[in-house]
């Protein structure tokens, strides 16, 4: 089985959150049983480039990776190289998978492989929920579908991570066909600490990139509503300009000094999940989440929004509260756990990470998808 991936940033472009440490795990996991599988990604990262050189195949932790230069340094990842190496060769696949949209290399690349007649197979990663195509360039998006999209994605295969996300992509567009498997999430395995009682103050993390659709700026406005004590750890990095405006909000709203900002965090961040009380995902949209999964696999209980992905996963588990997307409802929720949910708090930090290996074990999740694999290059 040949499988090319194709994503606009892969490792160690880890500023791009979750999806770049998803779509590597991925491909890891499949060269380990034996998938002959190649990545065409770019140098973006951020605003800067990998230090890499461009279209060379290097080895990157197992998987054959070729990074090629990118002309634009936004969102778009525009890669004339890489496009032009994907005509020559992608012949040479049974399967082009494709990760992410409303980018060039991923729009290019599928309209490139369906008219060299190699199926596709897409992983949207949020791209094609209502948030994303009401939420920034609204008129490019709709003149991109209009004039291509609709086709494009109407002949591809789509992969969705939740529930969530594959009834948005049915209200959008009616593709070949569509398979529901969760991310690829790095854990750390069972260990747990005891957890401290929130009465003396309870420890809050936000562990995520810190844009828009995440929700921050909800949680900040909140912390005014919540009536017992607490810190909140707030991990991530982002656009300078949009974190300012969120501390902003904080030194207006008096709660400056309830936070910590502690920037990007990775090679500690199990560690960091483990040492606070209660992860808080307020996301607007969100097709899945993995840090709440890194969060759950150490025992730390989530709050996350009802438009979190893995909101229905949470409840049904009894993993942690699910609330709206505003103030009263994050606050109210807050405020109840520290008071009342202590004995759920122990319940979660006990059970959680059993329950956390065994849906997310790599080597039968890999099975999954190899099998989607087949069957859609048998189709």
């Amino acid at each position: 089985m040949r499988i090319l991936q194709i994503n606009a940033s892969y490792k160690p472009a880890f500023v791009y959150g979750g999806p770049t440490m998803s779509v590597s795990m991925l491909c890891e996991q499949l060269v380990k049983v034996g998938v002959l599988v190649t990545v065409f990604t770019t140098t973006a990262n951020g605003k800067h480039e990998l230090p890499v050189v461009p279209g060379q195949l290097i080895g990157v932790d197992g998987v054959p990776v070729r990074y090629f230069k990118r002309i634009t340094k936004d969102h778009s990842h525009f890669s004339p190289s890489l496009l032009l190496a994907l005509w020559k060769d992608v012949k040479k696949f049974e399967l082009v998978h494709i990760h992410a949209w409303w980018n060039l290399v991923s729009v290019l690349s599928c309209l490139i492989a369906l008219l060299r007649k190699v199926p596709v197979l897409l992983s949207p990663r949020g791209t094609l929920s209502p948030y994303s195509f009401g939420n920034r360039n609204i008129g490019a998006k709709r003149a991109i579908h209009q004039l291509v999209g609709r086709y494009l994605l109407s002949n591809s295969h789509i992969h969705t991570t939740t529930e969530r996300e594959s009834e948005a992509i049915r209200l959008l567009i009616h593709p070949q066909d569509i398979t529901m498997l969760p991310n690829f999430v790095q854990l750390r395995g069972q260990k747990t600490i005891a957890i401290n009682p929130p009465f003396g103050g309870l420890k809050l993390i936000f562990f995520s990139r810190i844009e828009e659709k995440k929700g921050l700026d909800i949680l900040l406005n909140a912390l005014t509503l919540v009536s017992v004590p607490y810190h909140l750890t707030i991990a991530g990095s982002g656009n300078t300009d949009y974190m300012e405006s969120l501390k902003k909000i904080a030194a207006k709203n008096h709660v400056k000094n309830k936070i910590s900002w502690i920037g990007f965090q990775n090679e500690n961040k199990f560690e960091l999940l483990q040492q606070h009380d209660l992860f808080v995902l307020p996301s607007y949209d969100e097709n899945f989440g993995n840090a709440v999964i890194e969060s759950l696999s150490v025992g730390t209980p989530v709050l996350i929004s009802d438009q979190v992905g893995l909101a229905d996963y949470v409840t049904k588990n009894k993993l942690g509260w699910t609330c709206q997307t505003n103030e009263v409802s994050i606050g109210n929720a807050i405020t109840d756990i520290a008071k009342n949910q202590h004995a759920e708090l122990i319940r979660i930090r006990k059970d959680a990470p059993g329950i956390i290996i065994e849906d997310f074990n790599e080597e039968s999740l890999v099975k999954k998808y190899i099998h989607m694999y087949d069957k859609i290059i048998n189709a």
